[in-house]
């Protein structure tokens, strides 16, 4: 509330006190204020739902409490305590594992914090611990290091079966965890930068070796919060949460060169319940893209992603999609809710992406209440890249996508309709499109449509003739509820 808005209720208490008899109108005031208040408040915005795994209601105004914090942590520690210098120039990347290291010792008695102070702080890659906060307070900085063999080398994901970019094992990501409980990484808006274009060069130059470390990945790991921060130049995807649950990244500034190679935002992986909300993402590649491991390894490792909620995010990607689901999808994605989304200047508001060879599924996606400006394509079901880990994949698995719910979705400057294609083998079904309207100079108004089959109102410009619409009150599609999961 700002000070206006509380001078409004504090005013008439002011009146009543100095003369209670003559403040008739201000008792009134007060008693239809706090009736406009008790009612708004009991009428959300959306639908109250439950949360996976609870019994519990909450508002879905927010899905951060799917991070349950413990005590607070009994130890306090700043990184100058451990040899830390923050000049920029100094490696801490000694002092930061030596601090781990030291803390970790106190995760069994509430844990312990590791403080950042104002200032430039180098370092390679480090790992976190259980029970532990890496807070960076204003005005502090970590910059990744520009030496590779600051990376290390780690083996690739079971999901993947290699590198996602080169065959073998794969460079760590700067700030690393795996088998993990209640970790956060907050601070008072300070910032991670990873100086990635020493690695971007690398993939220009074609002379990368092994696959680039992300900025943060945790990995078989829950109860994780990632807050507050502004996290800039991605070697890699920026944040990768992978076989992880419960999961909350909120208040999150997120910036990569807009050419800069694949410097995704957000990455949940074969992770559940993930809360991803009030982030703003400008990068080279998706600004959050849902995956679950690649062909004939991730339907092996079969683990999906599910229970993921993706909220109030804006931002720009001129290449990629404001969201995407893909193309790396072979352990399944399902229960997907995405919601309040503002994209700008980029390629796809929307993307489904999958490919011959992937197997898997995507199911039960409900997205609602998206608004784009300068979008080339606004929704997009595409096949992939035709990019395969080895030449052992199955041709034969087909993935499977079905139930899929748009609303609510509003693009001005939009250069062609939705291009909603199916792959040949399969059929995407289930698709309830309703209450769009895409408009720009010269657009091409046709819908681009094949493999799919469902139904689609209110919609500009007419959709194509494989979804229709059904006069009639029976509709599975038109008596939807988009409100919520």
């Amino acid at each position: 509330m700002s000070t206006c808005d509380m001078a409004v209720y504090i005013r008439p208490w002011v009146q009543f006190f100095k003369n209670p008899w003559r403040s008739s109108w201000a008792v009134l005031c007060i008693a239809l204020a706090l009736l406009v208040l008790t009612w708004t408040h009991a009428m959300p915005a959306w639908p109250i739902r439950f949360m996976p795994g609870s019994s519990e209601v909450v508002g879905p105004s927010s899905c951060s409490d799917l991070y349950q914090p413990g005590r607070p942590r009994k130890v306090v520690s700043s990184i100058k305590e451990f040899g830390g210098v923050g000049d920029g120039i100094t490696s801490n990347t000694e002092a930061f594992r030596k601090a781990v290291k030291q803390l970790s010792k106190h995760g069994a008695d509430s844990g312990a914090q590791l403080n950042v102070p104002s200032g430039r702080w180098l370092t390679g890659s480090f790992n976190l611990t259980s029970h532990f906060t890496l807070f960076l307070e204003e005005g502090a900085c970590i910059l990744g290091s520009q030496d590779p063999q600051d990376w290390p080398l780690i083996e690739p994901l079971p999901s993947y079966g290699r590198g996602r970019e080169r065959l073998g094992p794969r460079h760590i990501s700067l700030i690393h965890g795996n088998g993990l409980t209640d970790v956060v990484i907050t601070g008072n808006n300070g910032s991670i930068d990873g100086q990635g274009r020493m690695w971007w060069e690398l993939w220009w130059n074609r002379t990368l070796n092994y696959t680039r470390g992300h900025l943060v990945e945790i990995m078989n790991s829950n109860n994780i919060l990632i807050s507050n921060l502004t996290f800039i130049n991605s070697p890699f995807w920026t944040i990768h949460p992978v076989y992880c649950s419960n999961v909350v990244i909120k208040n999150m500034t997120i910036r990569a060169p807009l050419n800069s190679p694949n410097t995704d935002g957000i990455d949940p992986d074969s992770s559940t319940n993930v809360c991803i909300e009030d982030c703003y993402i400008e990068s080279g590649d998706d600004l959050v893209a849902i995956k679950s491991g690649w062909d004939q390894y991730g339907i092996k490792t079969a683990r999906p992603s599910s229970n993921i909620t993706v909220q109030r995010i804006s931002g720009t990607t001129p290449t990629c999609s404001g969201i995407g689901i893909g193309s790396e999808m072979s352990g399944g994605v399902s229960n997907i809710l995405i919601r309040d989304l503002h994209v700008y200047n980029s390629s796809s508001a929307l993307r489904v992406k999958s490919d011959r060879g992937r197997g898997g599924y995507i199911t039960n996606v409900t997205v609602t209440n998206i608004t784009m400006e300068h979008v080339k394509i606004p929704i997009r079901f595409s096949r992939g890249a035709n990019d395969h880990p080895d030449q052992n994949f199955d041709p034969k698995a087909l993935p499977k996508v079905s139930n899929i719910y748009i609303s609510n979705v509003v693009g001005e400057g939009v250069k062609r309709a939705p291009v909603l294609e199916g792959i040949d083998g399969t059929v995407y079904e289930g698709i309830c499109i309703q209450n769009v309207s895409f408009k720009g100079d010269k657009m091409k108004e046709k819908w681009q449509c094949e493999l799919v089959k469902g139904e689609v109102y209110d919609a500009f410009p007419n959709p194509c003739d494989q979804l229709v619409s059904r006069n009639t009150s029976f509709s599975w599609c038109r008596n939807r509820q988009f409100l919520g999961r």
